[in-house]
């Protein structure tokens, strides 16, 4: 891949994620080689549930909304996978369908690695599958951490928590105040709390008061990390 075709940006989102980042350089280079660039708007299908999976994924800007359809008809967002993330590599170790859908979330920008570029990477690399390893086993972590806070923390604790790693991924700091880039409905927050809307609307206006935040038509915009902190561990 000609290292020209990413913007500035989007090429250090790759090189600064927190996993890539701490590959061995012959690694990066043998990846970033094999990857092949691929831009979507909004809302376009990047895959669905039940299809073979065909490809590895990272994401150099923008976001891709990781959802599923309930028995109700519903869609439930489950995550929001941030730049710097790679992500695909399950469904590629043990040969089963995507579990999941996944759609970009405003302009987004991937790079893609197909699958018999990634079972040679991990033919030629035996640091991949370590790496991999310790991949899996944060999103572990992540996912435990996530069942706990969904049945031992208050709402508020648990929208103050996402807020703040929202603010970590998509935060543009303007003075004092954090504006988080990623467009998201209250819906959307919803979904990702196991929560309604109205419930989160009615704690979003209780940040307000207290001067936590201020809630805009299409952006939240964080004005005391630290009160938000103090809530997210009450």
């Amino acid at each position: 891949m000609n290292s020209t075709v990413l913007t500035l940006s989007e090429r250090n989102n790759i090189e600064s994620g927190s996993w890539f980042s701490r590959l061995s350089a012959a690694l990066r280079s043998d990846i970033l080689s094999r990857a092949l660039l691929r831009r979507l708007s909004d809302g376009a299908m990047l895959s669905c549930r039940g299809e073979p999976a065909e490809e590895w994924v990272g994401v150099a800007k923008g976001a891709v909304r990781v959802s599923s359809v309930s028995l109700s008809g519903k869609q439930v967002t489950l995550t929001y996978v941030e730049p710097g993330t790679w992500f695909g590599d399950i469904s590629l170790f043990d040969g089963l369908p995507r579990t999941h859908d996944a759609t970009a979330h405003g302009d987004t920008t991937l790079l893609v690695v197909r699958k018999p570029d990634f079972k040679e990477l991990l033919s030629r690399h035996t640091e991949l599958y370590e790496a991999l390893l310790r991949l899996n086993c944060r999103r572990l972590r992540l996912m435990f951490d996530a069942v706990e806070d969904l049945n031992t923390r208050p709402l508020a604790a648990r929208l103050a928590k996402q807020l703040l790693l929202l603010a970590r991924s998509y935060g543009v700091t303007q003075g004092e105040e954090i504006r988080i880039g990623l467009q998201l409905a209250q819906e959307d927050l919803a979904q990702l709390l196991g929560a309604s809307r109205q419930r989160v609307n009615q704690e979003l206006k209780s940040f307000e008061r207290d001067g936590a935040l201020r809630v805009e038509p299409t952006r939240l915009v964080i004005l005391s990390k630290d009160k938000l902190l103090a809530i997210a561990q009450r």
